[in-house]
């Protein structure tokens, strides 16, 4: 494949933003949501086995791997944030060179992460509460998909790398390559070879290769990103990186730590349960996918504009971003309203899982209002100067916002459960927001800016 080859340059210091942010935040959900979309995939088809404790090990394996995919979220806020901003001042060699140096950072941390994760894979489970079967069966899923983390990280931070030059394109076939790679497989590995559990895992195997083969094309043939690796500067670079990356990943862990107490809660009600909230937990970054793109698409152009001092741009980007949220979210309840119905069917659900479901669909997922500007608020931080203020408003998010209000919801259900965690966006989306707007009024102004 002939391509010519693309220059970085900075695209968002001109032109409209609103146009700006529907491009990155739509072809950026598309790629996101396709990384979400592999693991919704196998859970559709893991549920036509019929096998209760099939879904249940599934849906413990995707909250250990959704500690694993927001650490690599984390650092693709981090690598576009710094290269975005480095293009934006035209420092093309340097941008070159952090860019290499993230690809190296990035394979090395999940290296550790994929390793740390298989040695104290019983203990994680049953700090979850899986037990027996359900157990066994997600160890055994886990431990094929674990040591392929790093190639998940690598095809990640390329598509992070080509959001830094505003390449939307190429970043969405990075992760849309590979999901629709694992819904042709699936059915394959799964049903006609009757691999069932271990064939979804192997796929997955399969689909982040491509990831990695997609991305580090777009990133070194097409835009020849990648420079030379300097040992001298590689510390440097590291610490610069993990200044923004460090706290946007421990901002990301929140929501997992999160989501494992709401598991945890949700358990001691059974299998049903805990399928009915691996669905909701794997249908809401599907269907809410826009406003999960957004604290990464919005990145780019925000740094690009604090770059080139261009602050007026960045407070329109804010206002932009918020407009959009607010489109995306009433949309995607719509939709969840109106297909309740068939997603249940679709997953086959009964019982205490089909009425979780009903729920979610019908009025606790209104709440993504408040995680949808949360998500804004988060691109404000993470590129403006303050990720410890994302850090922070996450982590309060997840624990004063959830815990206690999860642990009253399981004095009475699972739905109530929902309920509570959704009560804790509310709060701390709306003082995220209010925050990450008066930051942005602070910039060019007599006071210090970020």
């Amino acid at each position: 494949m002939n391509e010519k080859a693309v220059a970085p340059t900075a695209r968002f210091l001109t032109g409209s933003l609103m146009r700006h942010v529907l491009v990155m935040a739509g072809t950026g959900a598309i790629g996101l949501v396709a990384v979400f979309a592999v693991d919704l995939i196998n859970l559709f088809y893991i549920s036509r086995l019929g096998e209760k404790a099939i879904a249940a090990a599934v849906g413990f394996a995707g909250v250990v791997a959704f500690f694993h995919t927001s650490i690599c979220i984390g650092m693709m806020i981090g690598i576009t944030a710094c290269v975005a901003r480095l293009l934006g001042a035209n420092r093309l060699a340097d941008a070159r060179r952090m860019a290499t140096h993230s690809l190296l950072i990035m394979v090395a941390v999940t290296a550790v992460l994929g390793l740390g994760t298989v040695l104290f894979l019983h203990p994680l489970l049953a700090a979850l509460g899986a037990t027996d079967e359900v157990a066994r069966l997600a160890q055994r899923y886990l431990t094929v998909t674990m040591p392929s983390l790093p190639l998940l990280g690598l095809g990640m931070a390329s598509s992070a790398l080509l959001r830094s030059v505003g390449d939307a394109r190429r970043s969405m076939v990075v992760t849309l390559g590979a999901a629709a790679l694992t819904a042709s497989l699936d059915p394959l590995f799964i049903f006609v070879f009757g691999l069932g559990l271990d064939g979804a895992a192997i796929v997955a195997v399969i689909s982040r290769t491509l990831m990695v083969t997609l991305g580090m094309h777009g990133v070194w043939r097409v835009h020849q990103l990648l420079g030379p690796v300097d040992k001298p500067r590689l510390a440097p670079d590291a610490r610069a990186l993990l200044a923004i990356a460090g706290p946007a990943v421990l901002t990301n862990l929140a929501t997992p730590v999160g989501a494992a107490f709401v598991t945890h809660s949700v358990a001691q009600f059974g299998a049903s349960a805990v399928a009915g909230q691996a669905t909701v937990d794997r249908v809401t970054p599907v269907a809410f996918g826009l406003i999960y793109s957004l604290s990464g698409a919005v990145g780019p152009i925000l740094s690009q504009n604090l770059g080139a001092k261009q602050f007026d741009r960045v407070r329109e980007t804010l206002r932009a971003s918020l407009g959009f949220m607010l489109l995306a979210v009433g949309t995607a309840w719509l939709l969840l309203a109106l297909l309740q119905e068939p997603l249940i069917r679709a997953f086959s659900l009964e019982g205490m899982a089909a009425e979780m479901v009903h729920a979610f669909c019908a009025w606790v997922c209104a709440s993504f209002f408040f995680a949808g500007a949360l998500f804004v608020a988060n691109a404000a931080f993470n590129n403006l100067g303050r990720p410890l203020w994302s850090t922070g408003f996450n982590w309060a998010r997840a624990t004063l916002g959830t815990i206690p209000f999860a642990w009253w919801g399981a004095h009475y259900g699972p739905v109530q459960v929902m309920a509570g965690q959704g009560a804790g966006l509310v709060i701390f989306g709306t003082l995220a927001m209010l925050a990450s707007l008066r930051l942005t009024r602070q910039l060019g102004g007599t006071g210090r800016p970020p």
